[in-house]
């Protein structure tokens, strides 16, 4: 498999054919600039060209790419050649601009989830394209310092998207009652890999390779690829545990069922080539999760034991071996129906994984729900800290492993209470090996932010055998004077507080 570069948010991707709009945009600013530039009035150039102010102002606007005898007239008038014209080169002041406009990015990027008027963004493109092209240089600039990629651009877009929807999709769960009613499973009992096995290969012409990747190395680390056409393969990895491949069929059964096809076809993302497709692995893996765990069981058991005093773990393993579902699964469910069904919306979900034998945490996956809740994605490679749960489980499942007595996944619950803040935080946290014998191990955990309807509904919040703890977000931004699992100097405070002592120093002298 070739490897893939980083696609930076510095446009580094192969530029794509202009669209009628953006040439029309392009071709615009391109012209407001070269009249600015020899200060010519619209009524100046429509002079020297034939071309009328208004006309001409509907070109500046990109509502308009006039034919190829204005564009000779304009760039006679202008002094400039008509190869020169219809190029898509711009001058150093819009390089930017163009290259944003020739990039897959503006079309790709899901404007409308934001409130986004497509024609309103051109039009400020066109009408104050210096100044934001400064502001799309800094942009890019950051990017650049900090090795954005696209990619991370589509999956906030997608945090957004999940948040503005609380995480919970109707029409995706009506898909799913719909799909199990179609083919009769029993919701209340495991719906068996076999069963999903069947109904692709008999509905949607698939063939299942169950050893598929092993003859390539280089795609030990994938679940599972499929190659489209029609016949599809699905080739999987040898070493998948009977949920992890249930939980892939529950996928391809979704992507058909919903009639999606533009979608990645790995499990584990190698590169998106559109948001579209961030979107639509999302809907398959929510369909999927949906499917294992129906949203009246797992209501009716989180009114069970979100009614209970004290909290009791066994009741997450005992739902987890009922369903035979993973504890991904499980809290993924949990992040979308919490928010629906309880009021609970302050919430996060977190995925940590880490390489056996190693002391490096790499955050691979969340969702924060109403803002972004600690603790969250550092790109500068500071040391997460160690005191929370979804850590220092990870450490104490090294240790199980190492010494052979790992059985099954450990589930740990903490109170995090924030060094300098008044939040505090529920915490549940699962740990195991990605699969078993892999020497990367992951972590997931959900975080509830404790409030007053948190309170209300999760009667078990104050559990006295919750061990609570004070936690900071990185060590490098930590204030804490006395932590025995601190990594890292605290560089960030440090640096503050010479910032600060050199603000009082110069105040003193004008005292």
């Amino acid at each position: 498999m070739a490897v893939q570069l980083p696609k930076y948010i510095s446009f580094m991707r192969p530029k794509h054919v202009l669209d009628e709009t953006n040439l029309k945009l392009l071709f615009g600013l391109k012209l407001k600039q070269l009249r600015l530039e020899k200060n010519l009035s619209l009524q100046s150039l429509a002079t020297a060209s034939g071309v009328s102010v208004s006309y001409l102002n509907e070109i500046e606007k990109g509502k308009k790419y006039p034919k190829a005898e204005k564009i000779a007239s304009i760039a006679n008038a202008l002094d400039v050649s008509y190869d020169w014209m219809v190029s898509l080169q711009m001058s150093k002041k819009l390089g930017p601009v163009s290259e944003l406009l020739q990039s897959k990015l503006l079309k790709e990027l899901p404007l409308d989830v934001f409130g986004i008027d497509r024609s309103q963004l051109f039009e400020l493109l066109s009408s104050a394209p210096v100044k934001l092209n400064a502001f799309i240089n800094t942009v890019i600039e950051i990017s650049r310092n900090y090795g954005m990629r696209v990619e991370d651009l589509y999956f906030s877009a997608l945090r957004s998207y999940q948040e503005m929807h609380d995480n919970y999709f109707e029409e995706i769960e009506q898909m799913v009652d719909s799909f199990i009613s179609k083919h009769k499973l029993d919701h209340s009992k495991p719906i068996a890999a076999e069963a999903l096995a069947g109904i692709l290969e008999k509905e949607y012409n698939y063939v299942i390779v169950e050893d598929g990747l092993s003859q390539q190395p280089e795609l030990k680390e994938l679940r599972s690829v499929l190659i489209p056409g029609k016949q599809p393969r699905l080739l999987l990895n040898k070493d998948l545990s009977k949920t992890q491949k249930a939980f892939i069929f529950g996928r391809e059964a979704g992507f058909m069922f919903m009639n999606i096809s533009s979608r990645s076809h790995t499990t584990s993302w190698v590169a998106f080539d559109s948001f579209n497709e961030v979107i639509n692995n999302f809907k398959g893996s929510y369909f999927s999760c949906a499917l294992f765990l129906n949203r009246s069981n797992v209501i009716n058991w989180l009114k069970e034991i979100l009614s209970e005093r004290s909290l009791n773990i066994q009741h997450f393993q005992e739902l987890m071996n009922r369903y035979i579902v993973s504890p991904e699964i499980l809290l993924h469910r949990l992040t979308t129906l919490l928010p629906r069904y309880f009021g609970i919306h302050e919430l996060f979900f977190l995925r940590f994984s880490t390489q056996h034998g190693t002391e490096e945490y790499e955050l691979t996956k969340e969702i924060h729900l109403s803002g972004l809740q600690s603790p969250h994605p550092n790109m500068l490679n500071e040391h997460y800290c160690r005191r929370w749960v979804s850590i220092s489980i990870l450490q104490e499942l090294a240790k199980e492993v190492k010494t052979g007595t790992y059985t099954q996944s450990l589930c740990r619950v903490q109170r995090s209470k924030y060094f300098g803040s008044n939040k505090e935080y529920l915490i549940i946290s699962f740990a195991k090996p990605m699969v078993f014998g892999s020497r990367k191990h992951n972590s997931v955990s959900i975080g509830l932010l404790i409030n007053d309807q948190l309170k209300k509904k999760v009667k078990f919040w104050n559990d006295p055998q919750i061990p609570i703890r004070m936690v900071g977000e990185t060590c490098e931004r930590c204030i804490a004077t006395d932590c025995n699992e601190r990594v890292e100097r605290p560089l960030f405070i440090t640096q503050q507080q010479k910032i600060e002592n050199l603000k009082l120093a110069l105040s003193a002298l004008r005292d």
